[in-house]
């Protein structure tokens, strides 16, 4: 047997780990994170020595891919294997009082685990419902154990966020009249308002404790950790503030990279580093309305909320000393590939469903080819009417549908922005993404035989996929309920501005 393996994912911040005397693995997402704004996928004043290390050490993807260009869908389909479409979690996002959830059919990477004896837990944002009596936090999705904010941070009065020192406050508007944002543990609101100031650190230690303890009991496990640290309004605490060359984005970044430290530190101490898996990613691109305070792209085109490459294309880092070795890798992947490697790595049972995701254990271990040839794009709103947005197929991608959107706005193309409206594309656009993955020069299909017989397999490729989607009973569509937003103090009046603790 071996010690466990951590795989950890980065989209909002997600980290998983699971490790044990099997292999523990850990997950590490980031939100809103973009395709440019880590060091070690060139940007020039992110401050990220331990990110950057894991890319050193590890493998780095140049061509990994979301589900969604926003959080909930993307979330879903990275713990289930599965398109957002099939789960019902579409379209947009959950909010704090939402009725639905991600349904407790749906099997995650934490339940895949489970029968192995592996423990689990879930640190950071969640953002997949809270439901009435919590039925859809990660307690009841598998995970033993749960700490972080069960939506986004921006789901709440402003008076709940504030930056380093305390008498400043962040920039920008909130929701009003909603609870202000809790800290839960399992099922339990701890704290309401969170301390974000504190924040950071609390999940530190608690990831911390829970490697060390599961080490100390060569018991493997599941750590998925969803941070939030990069969505808008970024926040961070006394050790990180104004220290980045990169403001409030960039010290926000720099706190979630020092609990990388603390985690590989941790491995390291307990001995399981090399049975650990890491896999990092992010859940969507970066909300470029932010501006300097929404995240980066690189030279990818558009953000957060489209189908473009800036939407749907993440960064991408797989860590495993010993086993994977250093390098970068031009195969395509997908965050619907974690749940089937995890389950191949560790000799767990497949669920018994459709499963969008491959097997990317020949890219890990011997930098092989990927089993994944498409790639699908559906909008933040997807529809049995409209179908696919776009799809990617080897190198070239088609855009069937182009549309802006409000996350992306405030940049120069006029592409990115809300006021660029629906469009459909009768022949598809088609660009060569290896020769031009800024999405700017659609090739020309006259006088191409070539690229004829290329757009007739893409269509065919469509075709067969959007008759095998069968759309799940869409969970957002069942609306809110204010008695289900999150209170510490259930029977209190007036809501919600008496649900403080």
């Amino acid at each position: 047997m071996t010690s466990p393996i951590c795989v950890g994912f980065r989209s909002e911040h997600v980290t998983v780990c699971f490790g044990s005397s099997f292999l523990s693995t850990e997950a590490l997402s980031f939100n809103d994170l973009g395709f440019g704004d880590l060091g070690c996928y060139g940007h020039p004043s992110s401050l990220t020595p331990n990110l950057d290390r894991l890319a050193a050490a590890g493998l780095r993807f140049t061509d990994f891919y979301c589900t969604s260009p926003v959080c909930s869908p993307s979330r879903a389909s990275l713990l289930t294997g599965r398109y957002q479409t099939r789960s019902g979690i579409y379209p947009g996002v959950l909010y704090p009082g939402s009725i639905g959830g991600l349904p407790l059919n749906e099997t995650t990477i934490a339940e895949v685990l489970k029968p192995l004896g592996y423990t689990t837990t879930a640190v950071g944002k969640w953002h997949l419902g809270v439901g009435s009596n919590g039925m859809f936090l990660p307690t009841k999705q598998g995970f033993d154990q749960y700490l972080g904010i069960p939506y986004s941070h921006d789901m709440g009065p402003c008076h709940n966020l504030t930056c380093f020192p305390p008498d400043v406050k962040c920039f920008g508007l909130c929701d009003v009249g909603t609870v202000m944002v809790p800290l839960v543990y399992n099922d339990v609101i701890k704290q309401q308002p969170v301390n974000f100031l504190d924040l950071e650190r609390a999940y530190s230690d608690f990831l911390t404790n829970f490697i060390t303890t599961a080490a100390k009991k060569k018991q493997p496990f599941f750590l998925y950790y969803p941070s939030h640290h990069t969505h808008y309004p970024q926040y961070a605490g006394p050790r990180a503030a104004r220290q980045s060359l990169r403001g409030p984005f960039g010290d926000a970044l720099l706190e979630f990279d020092n609990t990388i430290g603390n985690l590989l530190e941790t491995l390291e101490k307990t001995g399981v580093i090399n049975n650990t898996l890491v896999f990092f990613t992010s859940d969507n691109g970066p909300e470029l309305m932010r501006m300097s305070r929404g995240g980066n792209a690189g030279l990818l085109k558009c953000g957060k909320g489209t189908t473009y490459e800036g939407g749907m294309r993440e960064p991408a880092i797989a860590f495993w000393p010993g086993t994977i070795q250093p390098g970068v890798t031009h195969e395509m992947a997908s965050t619907l590939d974690i749940l089937p490697t995890i389950a191949s790595l560790a000799g767990a049972k497949l669920p018994q469903v459709q499963l969008d995701g491959v097997d990317m254990t020949e890219i890990l271990l011997k930098k092989g080819p990927s089993k994944r040839e498409t790639m699908m794009f559906y909008p933040t709103d997807p529809s049995k009417m409209y179908g696919l947005f776009a799809l990617r197929l080897g190198k070239y991608k088609a855009h069937f549908y182009t549309r802006g959107a409000t996350h992306s706005g405030t940049t120069p193309d006029k592409d990115c922005p809300v006021f660029a409206v629906l469009k459909a594309h009768d022949p598809p656009l088609i660009f060569d993404l290896e020769a031009d993955p800024s999405e700017n020069y659609p090739l020309p299909l006259v006088g191409r035989p070539d690229l004829q017989t290329l757009l007739e397999r893409i269509k065919k490729v469509k075709e067969q996929f959007e008759a095998s989607m069968v759309f799940g009973e869409s969970q957002i569509s069942k609306g809110t309920d204010p008695q289900l937003e999150p209170c510490c103090n259930p029977q209190c009046s007036p809501k919600p501005t008496c649900c403080h603790c």
